[in-house]
């Protein structure tokens, strides 16, 4: 509830993408469109806390539960300048809930073999890229959570794990179909992750290319198929 989506989207984004709201992106067909996002509600946030036993004893601005500070490392990896804004800004946004969030660049090979694979981490930011095979297996399943694999959170529900063996080994859509929108269900009330958003590609090709269809698998997928027609061709290999 703390972190505003649409302002990542628009000052890290420029406007080019949409909230996402689980693993899949919206207008593919294993989407649930009825798993709604979290809207961005600091007054609920703090509601949160407050029921969870947080508040600023010491009246420092940050809250503190036990005798321990509501603090943490939000850790991402280096070159990503879009990562890094959206560190920046969920750090802002805790910030003025109470919550202290250090934000860590480290250089990609280092940040996957020394941290993510080692689970040396408090919080990550990350991106996926979603295959046209919908199987959450590596990513979800709990075996999947050695050093390594891509369950690097040690993200573990018997029904996400019965639903996902369910889902792989059928060829029945609508099976298929009931298992994915359940295990999106699930994921929105554990929140092992928050989604952010789906980033939306802006490619640009020159006017005079044609045969060019744009589809989910993206605007490449059949450009073996692209051609110039003759009266717009500015260039000619001599055989």
């Amino acid at each position: 509830y703390a972190i505003n989506k649409k302002e990542i989207i628009d000052g890290v984004l420029l406007g080019l993408g949409e909230p996402a709201n689980g693993p899949y992106k919206p207008g593919t067909w294993m989407y649930n469109e009825k798993v709604t996002p979290y809207p961005f509600d600091q007054a609920k946030a703090k509601q949160l806390l407050a029921e969870a036993g947080w508040a600023d004893t010491d009246h420092d601005g940050i809250l503190d539960k036990d005798g321990q500070p509501f603090r943490f490392t939000i850790t991402t990896n280096q070159g990503n300048k879009q990562r890094k804004m959206t560190a920046l800004i969920i750090q802002q946004r805790l910030k003025a809930i109470g919550i202290d969030v250090k934000v860590r660049i480290i250089e990609w090979a280092a940040f996957l073999k020394e941290f993510i694979d080692k689970k040396k981490f408090e919080a990550v930011i990350l991106g996926w890229t979603i295959p046209i095979n919908p199987d959450l297996f590596d990513v979800w399943h709990s075996s999947k959570t050695k050093p390594g694999e891509l369950n690097f959170i040690s993200y573990k529900n018997s029904e996400v794990d019965r639903l996902i063996d369910q889902g792989r080994f059928t060829f029945d859509r609508d099976v298929m179909k009931k298992s994915y929108d359940r295990i999106q269900e699930i994921l929105k009330e554990d929140a092992p992750y928050i989604f952010l958003y789906v980033p939306k590609a802006l490619p640009v090709v020159a006017a005079r290319f044609h045969g060019i269809k744009p589809a989910p698998a993206g605007i490449g997928y059949n450009f073996i198929k692209w051609y110039v027609p003759k009266h717009l061709q500015k260039y000619q290999i001599e055989p």
